[in-house]
């Protein structure tokens, strides 16, 4: 079942049509999709489909002239030279519209170094005049950003067209489990994080309960080791890594902090930690009025990880012992509101960044905001700030995932502490809440034009 990436497929298709030479760089963290969203447009179209592997040079010659073989040639190729291979999908594109899929870039330009300038060349000459559409496809973050897209890549200029290939929202992942409840559907997000190929581990069948005790709680599931087996394969010093991220899911949020729990200097870890924001498990947030750099803190942003962290490594022991079912309501089941919070935050961001039909002005810049508030002496934080891109105007938005109804002392609350952020304009107020609104707020909120959004009106726009 193919769900979700509408807008890249259409942009690849509109290419497609142009008949011309086209370039098309696609590129993500692994498990994201990328390869599937690739196999459903090559559909129905004459396609070469070459996946680099990590052998060496003569070995991925071999097996490009077997995906050339396999589309164009009707008795077996050997091709002497890349040179050579890529004149025989030259000449074929000249005839016809032909797609070639190059998967696992990195992969090819580390077995054979001289790949891209090669590749450029070809591109600006016999490439140029034919009906190629080439696609390079790399799960290697920091290779595809330099060293393809890079200005010091010899292939730079070459595109006509790059995706960043993103894990779901929460409305796309939702969509895989059609029957569940508005509930279960944030909670499979907040698991998942959107990843494809963590969906497809779970049955829209079975409870999230059920889905959980077989797929992630269970010592033979393939989940249940993914962190690891992820970090293994794309970073040296696993251990560390997995010291730097246990340290930050156990509230460790600052650089110096980090640093002293995991026993490494600030300058070491720091570099740590660019690795993994690179590979999409950490990033870091800074209040929306703050100078880049200040007040900085950092954060699990994979959901799965987070949720691995949270919960998975916990319970080892119960998981081995296959205990774990019965210790589950309260070790797992009374805490996932807890953390749904941080979930639900992100969740509403999307909502307003990519759903909300009804915003007062062109968004800006979109984040949180904390602080000191100079009335209370205490700490202010607000859950969203979005910034207009016109003028001084701003949203702020609180997110409350709890089963009591949000009443009018939460907008008193927003109200004084964006008097606290100071700086800006014209506010305007949103309200989010899992459970709703009392009758009171409900009459405030239109006299003063606030907007109030359940999670139910957030999965409104689910097609």
């Amino acid at each position: 079942m193919f769900i979700g990436r509408e807008q890249e497929l259409r942009k690849l298709n509109r290419m497609y049509e142009s008949d011309k030479l086209e370039v098309a760089v696609i590129y993500g963290r692994r498990r994201v999709g990328k390869t599937t969203l690739i196999n459903e447009f090559c559909k129905g179209k004459r396609t070469v489909f070459f996946a680099a592997q990590e052998n060496s040079a003569g070995q991925n010659l071999e097996a490009l002239s077997e995906a050339i073989t396999e589309t164009l040639a009707r008795q077996s190729l050997l091709y002497r030279s890349f040179a050579d291979a890529m004149s025989g999908i030259a000449q074929a594109a000249k005839k016809e519209r032909l797609i070639w899929v190059i998967d696992e870039y990195p992969y090819l330009a580390q077995a054979e170094k001289g790949i891209s300038s090669l590749l450029q060349n070809y591109l600006d000459h016999q490439f140029k005049e034919t009906r190629l559409f080439l696609i390079l496809c790399g799960s290697s973050m920091s290779f595809m950003e330099h060293q393809v897209l890079g200005y010091q890549s010899p292939l730079y200029g070459r595109r006509t067209a790059q995706f960043k290939i993103l894990p779901f929202d929460y409305l796309d992942t939702g969509r895989w489990f059609p029957d569940y409840s508005c509930e279960d559907k944030a909670l499979m997000y907040g698991i998942t994080g959107g990843i494809p190929l963590y969906l497809e581990q779970f049955s829209p069948k079975l409870t999230v309960k059920e889905n959980l005790l077989e797929n992630i709680f269970h010592r033979n599931a393939m989940l249940y080791e993914e962190p690891s087996n992820l970090i293994k394969q794309e970073l040296r010093e696993p251990s560390t890594y997995n010291a730097v991220i246990t340290a930050i899911a156990a509230g460790k949020t600052k650089l110096s902090e980090i640093a002293t729990t995991v026993g490494v200097e600030t300058g070491l870890c720091a570099k740590y930690i660019s690795n993994l924001m690179t590979l999409g498990i950490v990033d870091r947030e800074t209040p929306i009025t703050a100078p880049a750099g200040k007040k900085t803190y950092y954060r699990i942003c994979d959901q799965f990880f987070r949720f691995w962290y949270s919960f998975v490594s916990h319970n080892i022991s119960a998981i081995q012992s296959g205990r774990i079912e019965q210790s589950y309501a309260v070790t797992i089941e009374s805490r996932l509101p807890d953390y749904m919070g941080a979930v639900f935050e992100q969740m509403c961001r999307d909502y307003i960044l990519y759903y909300d039909t009804g915003l007062p002005f062109a968004l800006g810049n979109i984040g949180q905001w904390w602080g000191g508030n100079p009335k209370t002496h205490r700490q202010a934080q607000i859950d969203i700030v979005a910034t207009s891109a016109e003028d001084d105007s701003c949203l702020i938005g609180s997110c409350k995932y709890r089963n009591t109804l949000v009443d009018t002392d939460e907008l008193e609350l927003m109200e004084e502490y964006a008097e606290a952020m100071g700086h800006f304009g014209r506010k305007y107020y949103y309200l989010f809440s899992k459970s709703g609104f009392t009758d009171e707020l409900t009459e405030l909120a239109e006299e003063e034009q606030v907007r109030l959004i359940t999670l139910g009106d957030m999965y409104q726009a689910l097609p």
